[in-house]
């Protein structure tokens, strides 16, 4: 997905408005290596949001696991 940032936009600002999460912060520096200097974004920037990577269940915590008990 391509977004077009708005004046003020932070990288962790776009995880956690994207991903629900801080910790997504390095896909997005990865996706858009070229914009990666940028602290806070003026608008019209355009962005690559890459889709949110699945996680397992084997590699979360027991207590953030759906699997039953």
């Amino acid at each position: 997905m391509i977004y077009t940032t708005i004046q003020g936009d932070t990288w962790d600002g776009l995880s956690y408005q994207f991903y629900g999460s801080e910790r997504f912060m390095p896909l997005l520096l990865n996706s858009n290596e070229v914009h990666a200097a940028i602290v806070v974004f003026s608008a019209g920037v355009l962005l690559e949001i890459p889709p949110k990577p699945a996680q397992s269940s084997d590699t979360l915590p027991p207590w953030k696991r759906r699997d039953p008990v």
